[in-house]
């Protein structure tokens, strides 16, 4: 029963996602927002803040909906951009603040300083709370375009979400804004738990790099979905990627599997038949940027250029994303592909790696 729950929880959260595993779960972003509110109210305040910063929470997101259906890249340029910016949580509070005073709060008990002030700390954590995941997010724009991730914490994370419900519940039914205040450093305890962690799977992966004889140019290391236990580490060695799955339990020396490797894709020079001032070249060069160069050919879809940062399985070279190129039509800009198995097996195969029951791991040493 203990294992069961959360095999149907990762898979129903995995499926109903889409696009949206980009970004951290709507929940969590509301929860975070709430939280932060109630910690700044007073007691007569604190149910008022939990709604205002639980709603100012979620707007950041909306960018996702900057799309066109010609050009299916246009959604992961702005996505966590501009509103997701540290320059713009100030503006982000005003105009939700504005909002909810206008609808809501001009005939109540409290001024639209107050509202305002609870507004821009839930929309203060959007863009900070998106930058544990592995994502990325543009903090610094429009002076920088770089996308910060520090993949920490998965976009979806029970026992993280689960301790800011706890405390937030405690505090809406106390009125006590020390709940909340505690409940925000339980959850950053739990961020500062996954350095720890992400240290100890990168500490593995370049263990195993260096028995390889290989040489790191680069490498990422994230966190799965769901745990803070099971991670997928890739780097780069001549012009190839290498995949291991990490487990760093809390209380056993590390494990790992090899998922073999890849060749990395140059995206400087265009597939055969298309000219590099084509659309579609063009568009590589975009997809490349977004992957921060972490293209490679999937494996079982021709045409297809995948993300090899993100997969179901820690071990898998089958990307979860990419980008498929019609090399008949150059001009045509290419289309985004999400490649999502949420079958029981993928399921099952995911929680044996996770809870250690996996005959492949091998311990360091």
């Amino acid at each position: 029963m203990l294992v069961e729950f959360p095999v149907n929880f990762l898979a129903g959260i995995t499926f109903c996602r889409g696009i949206s595993t980009n970004q951290m779960d709507i929940l969590t972003q509301g929860i975070v927002g709430a939280v932060a509110a109630q910690a700044v109210a007073n007691k007569e305040n604190s149910r008022k803040a939990t709604v205002i910063g639980f709603i100012a929470g979620l707007p950041a997101d909306a960018d996702i909906l900057i799309r066109s259906n010609a050009d299916s890249l246009l959604v992961l340029e702005f996505h966590r951009q501009f509103t997701h910016s540290l320059l713009f949580i100030p503006l982000g509070g005003l105009l939700v603040g504005w909002v909810l005073w206008q609808l809501y709060f001009r005939k109540q008990p409290v001024d639209f300083k107050t509202v305002f002030r609870f507004a821009l700390a839930g929309y203060a954590t959007s863009g900070l709370l998106d930058a544990c995941t592995s994502y990325g997010t543009q903090l610094l724009w429009p002076f920088s375009d770089a996308r910060i991730a520090w993949s920490i914490v998965s976009v979806v994370d029970p026992l993280f979400t689960g301790l800011l419900i706890v405390c937030l519940i405690l505090g809406w039914k106390k009125t006590a804004p020390r709940m909340a205040q505690i409940g925000m450093v339980l959850g950053l305890s739990y961020l500062v738990l996954g350095v720890v962690q992400q240290g100890r799977a990168e500490a593995v992966v370049r263990d195993l790099a260096q028995k390889r004889g290989h040489t790191i140019e680069r490498l990422v290391v994230k966190p799965t979905m769901g745990n803070l236990i099971l991670w997928r580490g890739v780097y780069e060695h001549q012009a190839r990627f290498y995949i291991d799955a990490v487990r760093v339990c809390y209380i056993e020396s590390p494990q790992y599997q090899a998922g073999g490797s890849v060749a990395k894709f140059d995206a400087a020079t265009p597939p055969p038949g298309i000219d590099i001032s084509s659309t579609t070249a063009q568009d590589i060069v975009r997809f490349n940027r977004f992957s921060d160069g972490y293209l490679s050919w999937h494996p079982e879809r021709m045409n297809v250029l995948g993300d090899v940062r993100y997969a179901l399985l820690p071990t898998s070279p089958l990307p979860l994303w990419g980008i498929e190129l019609d090399q008949n039509n150059p001009e045509n800009h290419v289309e985004f592909k999400n490649f999502r198995d949420t079958s029981k097996a993928t399921i099952d195969a995911f929680m044996e790696m996770l809870t250690g029951e996996d005959a492949g791991w091998e311990r360091m040493g």
